[in-house]
């Protein structure tokens, strides 16, 4: 059977989309048709569709839907029912199109003969490696109801981290954004109107208000062009970073940069040991394992090294020795996954080691926004401040001449 996509029109003459199976279009249009439906467009869904670029399903589910989807599938596989008749009636329990359309899909391709990792590759950018070779562990060691299980938490513990950093995130964006918006206001806005009368009085002013009109005239003469040049600015510099090895210095030196260098290690060193926990509790090799957990990390200088690492263990070289040697994960980690390979324990250490990386991260975010905040507030005091004394400073003048 193939997989078809379609659109028809009901009594009312409402149009209707949905996903069906049938052994051809002309099939289909009659199926649709006893269902009191008018075909207006029946679409195949093939493999060879699914990996075009233009395919409906180049982009993402939601993560909550993937997480679900994901969960269900396991309750089912654990009650021993056959996966074609699991990814079926996970299909018909999904209110979208899109992603009912995408698990029939799947379903058609285990039909066909295909295992359910394979028949998932032809989704990339709702399924990635690390998903697939997770699947395709567990299908292999007859562990797939317990792997499945592992990814829709690692999918909700995902969303919910991401969550975290988009909460902790939106505070210090809106004062920042408040900031600017309140100074631009005050320099191009109030400063002029009350510096000018002061000039035309004909008054020596301070060198403060001097400094100050300055600003204001740049401000209001050149600011189209000032952000003008800071957007082409950063659309050459994202053009830079896609040339030869532009983006492993750039993600080096990220590293080097206090409080964000941090930021961003321990983001990626709690996302590493995450990964590769549930490869290793999956049952994928550790070799297989510390390729796909290299893929996950966001610095190209990281994913580097990592890779070096995973040479090293090819090598012969522990797993904890080979990340020693790399200088980039924190002691405590590196101190688990050693303890964890001498007691034959390394799953269970891996676990722990990527719950105290995730506190960590977490930690450091929070001493990075504490930081943050409080550096902004004094920021704009400061020059809130100087705006004042540069306005009060000739008023002051000018009482005591009226003084004299």
């Amino acid at each position: 059977m193939t997989t078809y996509t379609y659109k028809a029109l009901d009594k009312k003459g409402k149009e209707k989309k949905g996903t069906l199976e049938a052994d051809s279009a002309r099939l289909l249009r009659q199926q649709l048709r006893f269902m009191d439906l008018i075909p207006i467009e029946v679409t195949s869904i093939t493999n060879n569709k699914i990996k075009d670029s233009k395919s409906v399903f180049n982009s993402k589910i939601n993560t909550a839907e993937l997480a679900l989807v994901t969960r269900q599938l396991s309750t089912l596989v654990g009650a021993s029912i056959p996966i074609e008749e699991c990814l079926q009636a996970v299909a018909a329990q999904c209110d979208k199109p899109k992603v009912k359309a995408m698990i029939t899909s799947v379903r058609g391709g285990v039909i066909e003969g295909h295992n359910l990792a394979e028949s998932m590759r032809s989704f990339p950018f709702i399924f990635d490696n690390l998903f697939c070779s997770m699947v395709a562990a567990g299908e292999k060691s007859g562990h797939l109801e317990k792997v499945l299980d592992r990814l829709a938490d690692y999918t909700e513990q995902r969303q919910a981290m991401k969550s975290k950093m988009m909460q902790a995130m939106i505070y210090p964006v809106v004062l920042t954004l408040v900031a600017i918006t309140v100074v631009s206001i005050l320099l191009t806005s109030v400063v002029p109107q009350v510096v000018g009368q002061f000039e035309h009085m004909g008054a020596t002013l301070p060198t403060s208000t001097q400094v100050l009109i300055a600003i204001s005239h740049i401000l209001r003469s050149y600011g189209l062009y000032f952000i003008i040049f800071v957007l082409s600015a950063l659309f050459l510099f994202k053009y830079w970073l896609t040339k030869g090895k532009n983006q492993l210095k750039a993600d080096r030196f990220l590293l080097l940069v206090p409080v964000i260098g941090k930021v961003a290690n321990e983001l990626n060193t709690a996302r590493f040991a995450r990964t590769l926990s549930i490869l290793n509790s999956s049952y994928v090799p550790l070799i297989e394992a510390m390729s796909i957990a290299g893929t996950v990390l966001s610095n190209e200088y990281i994913k580097l090294k990592v890779g070096e690492a995973s040479d090293r263990i090819t090598e012969g070289t522990s797993l904890g020795a080979a990340l020693t040697n790399i200088k980039l994960f924190p002691p405590m980690m590196l101190h688990m996954i050693i303890s964890g390979e001498q007691s034959g324990e390394l799953g269970n250490m891996l676990e722990c080691a990527a719950d105290n990386q995730d506190k960590q991260f977490s930690a450091q975010v929070t001493v990075a926004i504490g930081l943050f905040e409080p550096a902004l507030v004094i920021s704009m005091a400061g020059v809130v401040l100087f705006i004042v004394m540069a306005i009060l400073q000739p008023i002051l003048q000018l009482n005591n001449i009226v003084a004299g």
